[in-house]
């Protein structure tokens, strides 16, 4: 579930920015706050697209509205629809889609009229699986273009403030103010890093549609450190991202250091179809993010950046090697205990009722199906015997239906060195595997 939103559009026609297809509050208010999702350090929004609500992954790496998995959303009615062609992270091959313009996308007071979205019709193309709730599209440049967009991680709370000195004069008393660059509608931070005791600048894009903490592109001056192991990174339409993690020595955003990160370094192959601006190595995500309350003044070219309390948590990452995705839905039967209420009318009637409190009633329910659809080789799974395509049938002892997937990757992120028992079904057999999690770093 890394950057597979890593979506680095090369769009094969460029396409002028459209003012009105910008964000404003609307009435007298100052500021709107929104409520958002955060899984797996990503942020989800609701929006109403021409009336009718879908979740939006917030995605500063990217320029365009582009939306997808619209098939369970066929009352949505698109404006000015014609036929273009899209190309992908890491491939040469053109897809299908559609772009549409004069469309009004509205939250909490916030409103884009004539808003431009590109639909990608390739339903393969698919986050809900990887997230675990429905996803519908990602929005980005247009929604952080003219406002000051606080983000409060911790609280799960966006608050789009109205451009003014005023409001700017109150995050500077109590915000680090730190200068950014807006270059091809994405900001841009200039940072420190040190890899094998050698202290290197590094221009990183601000990338709050990435889940890892850094993602660093190897060059003449940084190398893959000794230890590291490989991984897979995340998806885009020509597959799987391949690459390696390892930790650096130090990074630094201006007063704030991080110790030991860990940090990916995507394999040359993935990346060689995105478009670098000058001197860019690599992006900040949200394992990094998530630790601040964050302002992005894009007029100004500022972010405001104030510790919250997760800052200095220890940085972690999947030491089981399984990648989890939903694969469906089953119907699950569970029983629940009936309540009613009677009227006693004699003791004889009451010991009676007291006979009957364990009633109860079969329930069914539609509950997710969890897939193994991606291993690490050498990894503690693998050495056990899981395998790709594996069917979750229980997590030490309890069904998983009952996690929802955020839970079970924070369980395989664990600092402890615990013992994982999973029962699988392959090819209509069931099976039991037990790994004990292992830090390779």
């Amino acid at each position: 579930m890394r950057k597979y939103f890593m979506l680095f559009f090369g769009l094969l026609a460029s396409f002028l920015a459209n003012a009105q297809g910008d964000f404003s509050i609307q009435g007298k208010s100052k500021q709107v706050t929104i409520p958002f999702k955060l899984i797996n350090n990503l942020i989800f929004i609701p929006i109403k697209v021409n009336g009718v609500e879908l979740n939006f992954l917030l995605d500063s790496g990217v320029e365009e509205t582009i939306l997808f998995s619209m098939e369970e959303k066929q009352e949505v009615s698109f404006n000015n629809v014609e036929k273009i062609k899209l190309r992908g992270l890491g491939s040469e091959q053109e897809i299908e889609g559609l772009k549409s313009t004069n469309n009004t996308f509205e939250t909490h007071g916030l409103r884009s009229n004539n808003h431009m979205v590109f639909i990608i019709l390739d339903q393969s193309f698919n986050l809900s699986s990887h997230i675990g709730i429905p996803v519908n599209g990602i929005i980005g440049y247009k929604f952080f273009k003219n406002n000051l967009i606080e983000i409060n991680y911790q609280k799960k709370k966006i608050i789009v403030h109205l451009n003014s000195e005023e409001v700017k004069k109150k995050f500077e008393k109590k915000f680090k103010v730190i200068p950014i660059t807006i270059e091809k509608s994405k900001p841009y931070i200039y940072t420190k890093a040190t890899v094998n005791n050698v202290e290197i600048p590094a221009k990183l894009l601000i990338d709050i549609g990435n889940s890892d903490a850094f993602w660093i592109f190897e060059n003449d001056k940084i190398k893959l450190p000794k230890k590291n192991f490989p991984d897979f990174l995340g998806k885009g339409f020509s597959g799987d991202i391949e690459g390696h993690r390892a930790k650096i020595d130090e990074f630094s955003i201006d007063e704030f250091k991080f110790e030991k990160p860990i940090v990916s370094f995507p394999d040359s192959a993935s990346i060689r179809n995105v478009k670098m601006v000058p001197d860019r190595i690599g992006s900040v995500g949200g394992e990094v993010l998530k630790r601040f309350r964050i302002v992005l003044d894009y007029a100004d070219k500022k972010m405001y950046l104030k510790k919250n309390g997760k800052f200095s948590e220890p940085f972690t990452y999947n030491k089981s090697g399984i990648v989890l995705q939903h694969n469906g839905l089953q119907w699950v039967q569970e029983t629940v205990h009936m309540e009613t209420i009677q009227v006693v009318t004699s003791t004889r009637e009451m010991d009676a009722n007291e006979k009957k409190n364990g009633d109860f009633i079969y329930k069914f329910l539609l509950k997710p199906v969890y897939e193994i659809v991606n291993i690490r080789k050498e990894s503690p799974a693998e050495r056990c015997g899981l395998q790709k395509g594996d069917i979750v049938v229980s997590i030490n002892g309890v069904k998983p239906y009952k996690f929802t997937l955020q839970q079970i990757n924070n369980l395989l992120k664990s600092e402890d060195d615990i013992w994982i028992n999973l029962e699988i079904e392959r090819n209509s057999l069931l099976l039991k595997f037990r790994f004990r999690l292992e830090d390779e770093l």
